[in-house]
């Protein structure tokens, strides 16, 4: 049985800007989270550590159920954001899922050892610094794509020769392998995830959204 809405208008949570607040309040709905807690003892008796099962715990009573408008890539990203069992990862660590892709694909979302919010390809990937900056990414996605008069997809190596000199990274995406970067009338966002993680380097793509006010640049 499918999960079925518990709030129309999802409450954002704590620490994110006002962009992402909005976004999440107008463009997002929450179904009925995954109930982890009831599978504890047994991810216990599987060797799985308690702080592991704490912290996806925590990620669930966060982000559980949330579900958001599709992003600009990754195939639209997770369809809904609900922790899971938490697997221990080939070079250390543990991490945990964020939730179910939206069509099969040959990776996964998940969130890594320390927190960071990434796909698990050939390698793990790290695309944003936690979870809030993945939101952050989806919101501003959202946002310049209303403002911008124009947008220009470039891909491969045209990626490599775009000129950031003038640019700023955006700090509220908190970008790790993907990234942001604001100019005096544009936004570009980089997305190397499935380049990295895939080893596709034909998979390196950038957004670039042109002719923004200071508003649209700093503002939403």
């Amino acid at each position: 049985m499918a999960d079925s809405p518990v709030s129309p208008v999802p409450v954002a949570p704590p620490g994110l800007s006002r962009r992402a607040q909005r976004f999440i309040e107008t463009a997002g709905i929450r179904v009925r989270p995954h109930d982890i807690r009831r599978h504890r003892d047994a991810w216990i008796g599987r060797g799985i550590p308690a702080a592991e099962i704490e912290r996806a715990t925590a990620f669930q009573d966060c982000w559980g159920g949330l579900a958001l408008s599709p992003a600009p890539f990754y195939e639209g990203g997770p369809r809904v954001l609900n922790a899971d069992c938490p697997e221990a990862m080939p070079a250390g660590g543990w991490s945990f899922p964020a939730g179910d892709c939206r069509v099969s694909m040959a990776y996964s979302f998940m969130i890594g050892p320390d927190g960071t919010f990434g796909i698990d390809a050939h390698r793990w990937t790290p695309l944003h610094a936690g979870i809030d900056g993945w939101v952050e990414s989806l919101a501003l996605a959202a946002h310049a794509r209303r403002w911008a008069t124009t947008v220009t997809r470039v891909t491969r190596k045209a990626v490599d020769a775009l000129d950031l000199g003038e640019f700023e990274p955006v700090p509220e995406v908190r970008g790790v392998i993907d990234s942001w970067w604001r100019g005096k009338d544009s936004l570009i966002a980089v997305y190397r995830g499935e380049a990295v993680g895939l080893d596709a380097p034909q998979c390196l793509e950038a957004h670039i959204y042109g002719g923004l006010d200071e508003w649209a640049l700093h503002g939403g």
